[in-house]
């Protein structure tokens, strides 16, 4: 069963990925994306997370950078990059979304989109960005 912040998820994730590809304004994304998206309170959600990830991309790509080890962020394949960025974003900037939450969702995303190691891959990188980088209150929701 797909919740709604599952599906929320879901199509921020393709929104961010297919950028990878085009690499076009947020506001052409958005436009496009909104143009799909039948549900208004996925539609807003969708806006505020592509938009905080674009408007904080560089200080979310210096936290990912700092948990990788071995790696260096342009390396990683569009999908983990793409997920990790959505992960880091939540765990930074969404404060009613508990840390558990974002891994368990974040997760899901490699598993569904990536290779046979993603979902690992993504779980160990946000579980120490989330330990390194998040908010204390969210330890607590």
């Amino acid at each position: 069963m797909t919740t709604r912040r599952s599906k929320m998820r879901d199509t921020v994730f393709k929104t961010i990925f297919q950028n990878e590809f085009r690499n076009e304004s947020v506001e052409t994304l958005l436009k496009e994306i909104m143009e799909h998206e039948k549900e208004v309170s996925i539609k807003d959600d969708v806006a505020r997370y592509v938009r905080g990830i674009y408007d904080n991309l560089t200080q979310i790509d210096e936290k990912i950078s700092a948990c990788l080890e071995n790696w260096h962020l342009e390396r990683l394949s569009s999908v983990d990059r793409c997920v990790l960025r959505l992960g880091t974003y939540e765990l930074l900037y969404e404060k009613d979304v508990p840390i558990e939450v974002t891994l368990d969702e974040a997760v899901e995303l490699a598993k569904r989109y990536g290779t046979e190691n993603s979902s690992r891959f993504v779980n160990g990188v946000l579980d120490k960005i989330a330990k390194s980088f998040a908010p204390e209150p969210k330890y607590f929701i």
